[in-house]
């Protein structure tokens, strides 16, 4: 097992020291070696050094600190935009700007980040996926310049750690292995899965803070709500559309 695998953390604050643009350039030459749909490489990733840049990024995720705290914001977007160049350029006809192909992009997208995010991790460096993106995709889109065909899809912060938080739960195999075909999940195994979480130290401090019965109630009432997940799925569906991903 890769040791960095297994100590990986999300780092939410971070030093100001630069990343050396070498152990960048390492960084990021290893997302572009992530296996990819038809080789295309359907993704461009933004290297936001530029407090200026990051300031207006900032609000967009929520204001969270490391957003200005980090050494690189990364936006990694789906990107259906230049291989279309390309294709036209060569007079051929691309036919890209649909949702199947934003699937493809966007999981060349995700590949890439995690190659990223473990090569950083093993210069030493922190990252947090912020899931913000998603929420903001067409301001952040504004902010950035990207034309059409281009979304961003999820953006990582990455630096040297401040703080270095303890390793967090993740649930056992039992929970997301499934042999040969899907097994449903009965009560007895949801139980059995959510067990240690449930009963974690953590869960009981949030629970009390909350005023919730359960961790559950804590997505559903807190976390992930149902206005918000409504707004947020039109918001990237109009975003989606405007990009130009549902043209066909």
């Amino acid at each position: 097992m890769i040791p960095e695998i297994q100590q990986h953390r999300t780092i939410r604050q971070y030093k100001s020291d630069p990343i050396p643009e070498e152990i960048l350039t390492r960084i990021l030459t290893a997302g572009t070696r992530a296996s990819n749909t038809g080789n295309m490489q359907l993704y461009s990733l933004i290297v936001t050094t530029d407090p200026a840049v990051k300031s207006e990024l900032a609000p967009l995720h929520f204001n969270q600190p490391m957003v200005t705290q980090a050494s690189v914001v990364l936006t990694c977007c789906a990107d259906i935009h230049r291989f279309s160049l390309w294709c036209r350029l060569r007079e051929a006809t691309p036919c890209y700007d649909n949702f199947v192909w934003f699937v493809n992009a966007a999981i060349d997208t995700l590949l890439a980040s995690e190659n990223i995010a473990l090569a950083a991790e093993h210069e030493g460096l922190g990252i947090c996926y912020l899931g913000t993106t998603t929420y903001n995709a067409l301001e952040i889109a504004d902010v950035l310049q990207l034309p059409k065909g281009v979304l961003p899809v999820t953006t990582l912060t990455i630096g040297y750690p401040e703080t270095v938080p303890p390793l967090t739960d993740r649930l056992p195999l039992e929970g997301v292995i499934h042999r040969d075909r899907y097994q449903d999940y009965s009560p007895d195994a949801i139980d059995r899965i959510w067990a240690d979480r449930e009963a974690s130290q953590e869960t009981q401090s949030l629970l009390a803070t909350n005023q919730l019965p359960n961790l559950a109630r804590i997505f559903t009432d807190r976390r992930y709500t149902a206005p918000d997940n409504v707004l947020f799925s039109r918001k990237y569906f109009e975003a989606l559309q405007k990009q130009g991903f549902f043209n066909q």
